[in-house]
């Protein structure tokens, strides 16, 4: 295996490379507004809509024990609140208070601009081709939801 190699990069090295580079730009974003980087996806993934803990955990990626320590540090700081689920009265859904909201919109709006920045040098014809593969990766693959469309209303 080669440590450094010039010139292009195959699609694996590039996505997984990309993917450590939009992680260290969300992680600044959310250090700047004085959050964790995984408060700052709770908030995007809260902007959509509210969920419950199970569809909470899973859209995460998170254990139970992990996400119920993160809803509890952000209800905490007044971010997140639980609310009954008006479908099951032994479950809660978790939603944005209105600072969270508030926060959520500043934060997510500072990080799409930071990342949009990122291909900042392509053409708008280079960025829709990259919009378009990645796009179908992501929707071959099922990713859900975790990150709204940066052009459409929230």
């Amino acid at each position: 295996m080669s440590k450094n190699v010039d010139g292009p990069i195959g699609a694996v090295a590039a996505l997984v490379r990309s993917t450590f580079l939009v992680n260290a730009v969300y992680a600044d974003s959310a250090r700047d507004f004085g959050i964790t980087q995984q408060q700052g996806q709770l908030l995007c993934v809260l902007m959509a809509q509210p969920y419950g803990m199970g569809e909470l955990g899973a859209v995460l990626g998170l254990a139970k024990s992990s996400l119920t320590g993160l809803v509890d540090r952000s209800e905490r700081n007044d971010l997140v609140q639980r609310r009954p689920d008006p479908h099951d009265s032994r479950a809660v859904r978790v939603a944005l208070t209105r600072r969270g909201a508030k926060l959520a919109d500043e934060f997510y709006t500072e990080t799409c601009r930071r990342v949009e920045e990122l291909t900042s040098a392509f053409t708008p014809e280079e960025r829709d081709t990259l919009a378009a593969l990645l796009g179908r990766v992501v929707t071959d693959n099922k990713v859900p939801t975790v990150f709204l469309e940066p052009d459409r209303p929230h």
